[in-house]
């Protein structure tokens, strides 16, 4: 998308754009052949116009906005969705939210704090007079403490905030540490996005009032692009993620364009809950995994049924295991993370990397909670080992043959056969080490190995009945 146009008076516009606002637009039909004269490929229509006719026009995305949302903020947001390339890449641009707590601030005379419908910090502005416990506690927490969300609660602040667009005045609670503040809503249509809150010893009037209120709405603006910015590109980022997981054709291509240029790259799998709720949990997992526009961070996320994925370059296990304990430590206390740890893999390895992360996931589950994160290369034995058990629990294990009658013999004779074989084995046929490994004399490993001769063909000489066994006992453990 690189320009906007809207219709004007002329039956025959000359201006072209990629999105047309349908200002004016009595029906769809006309606003789609408003678009079609302007060549673009979006037409956006209020939600007051007719629908019940059909337009037939193919290239033509007609999206239908809310009644309640005026024009002028419809125009800004796809204004700067279209022209986002105007923002600098430190993102400190026009429309950067601390850039814009800072010009409020300046304007109302009085630190700012933005936050959105959770009490979560988004933004605050440059450290000025009035500065109190209670605004340094919300900034370094980065959301409104409970104490402090009690008290304005008790006032009454939140159920204003939900309900009016008129800024409210809060007196200081100088016994809690916390000077005056005044707060406005921040909301597009009826749609309430956030907060602007200002430290102030009295409630603000004239210009400073007028600011404020002018303030919230041009932070409603930039708070709808930025959820729009972010959806679409989780949208994309998402899709190019599960074809590289699922071994796309062209996956070197897919990987450059996710800015994935590294060739040693792991795949990390998360699952989450918060008590028993998974799907909440997982959801702030994914959000928090692709909190911020590609450039600024190092990974690439996808959530694909229960699981989030995402691809890391990291050359060292190490390196996916801080990238996890940082995103666990961003999340509220009480949500559990699960995760598995791919080998090092290259763009088209990346489908055999997701098999390996969720066979280390699974281990991971079933570790305690505090464990840390297991990596296929360096869980591989546990994995394979894993992998013989299911294929026993699916009854592909032979039925007959040594270990099988030498088990059969223990449960109908109380012997110590099965784990007499595996400790010899273990100890690569030294029966000294064999006996101190079970807690008994080599010489009863000796005789017991005779007896076992007598129960079936054991052929302890022959190394590849030998591996055998070996693979048949670790497949069978506790069996």
């Amino acid at each position: 998308m690189r320009s906007v146009v809207i219709h004007g008076a002329d039956e025959d516009p000359t201006e072209v754009g990629d999105v047309l606002l349908g200002i004016g637009a009595r029906t769809v039909s006309e606003a789609v052949d408003w678009a079609v004269s302007a060549r673009a490929v979006v037409a956006l229509v209020r939600g007051s116009v007719e629908t019940e006719d059909e337009p037939q026009s193919e290239g033509v995305a007609v999206m239908v906005i809310g009644q309640g949302v005026a024009w002028s903020e419809v125009a800004a947001v796809v204004y700067g969705l279209v022209l986002e390339g105007r923002e600098t890449e430190a993102g400190r641009g026009p429309t950067d939210l601390f850039a814009l707590a800072d010009s409020l601030a300046d304007a109302v005379e009085g630190a700012v704090t933005i936050e959105d419908r959770r009490s979560r910090v988004l933004a605050y502005s440059r450290p000025q007079q009035h500065l109190d416990p209670a605004r340094v506690e919300t900034i370094l927490g980065r959301e409104m403490p409970p104490w402090l969300r009690a008290l304005f609660d008790a006032h009454g602040v939140f159920t204003h905030v939900a309900t009016s667009a008129e800024p409210l005045f809060v007196p200081a609670q100088a016994e809690r540490g916390m000077t005056g503040r005044m707060v406005v809503a921040v909301r597009v249509g009826r749609q309430l996005l956030g907060s602007v809150w200002v430290s102030c010893p009295a409630p603000l009037q004239g210009a400073r009032r007028v600011a404020l209120v002018n303030g919230a709405r041009t932070v409603a603006l930039h708070l709808l692009r930025s959820r729009a910015s972010a959806d679409l590109e989780r949208q994309v980022e998402s899709d190019r993620v599960i074809g590289l997981l699922e071994g796309a054709a062209d996956a070197a291509t897919v990987a450059s364009r996710l800015g994935l240029v590294s060739q040693s790259l792991r795949v990390i799998a998360l699952r989450a809950r918060i008590a028993e709720e998974q799907h909440a949990a997982l959801l702030l997992v994914f959000e928090r995994a692709t909190t911020g526009f590609g450039w600024s961070r190092s990974s690439r996320s996808a959530l694909v049924g229960d699981t989030v994925y995402t691809v890391l370059p990291a050359d060292q296990a190490d390196t996916a295991r801080r990238w996890t304990s940082q995103l666990q430590a961003a999340l509220p206390e009480q949500i559990t993370v699960s995760a598995g740890i791919s080998a090092v893999a290259r763009a088209t390895e990346l489908a055999l990397a997701r098999q390996e992360a969720e066979e280390c996931l699974a281990l991971h589950e079933a570790r305690p909670a505090d464990a840390a994160p297991p990596a296929y290369d360096e869980s591989w034995d546990e994995i394979l080992l894993r992998r013989l058990r299911t294929a026993r629990h699916s009854g592909r294990t032979p039925a007959r043959g040594p270990v099988s009658e030498l088990r059969r013999h223990d449960r109908a004779n109380s012997t110590q056969y099965v784990a007499t074989l595996r400790a010899w084995l273990q100890s690569q046929g030294d029966p000294a080490e064999a006996g101190a490994l079970l807690g008994v004399h080599e010489n009863t490993i000796r005789n017991r190995l005779r007896k076992m001769a007598e129960v079936t063909i054991l052929d302890l000489d022959d190394p590849r009945k030998r591996l055998a066994m070996m693979i048949e006992l670790a497949a069978t453990d506790n069996a």
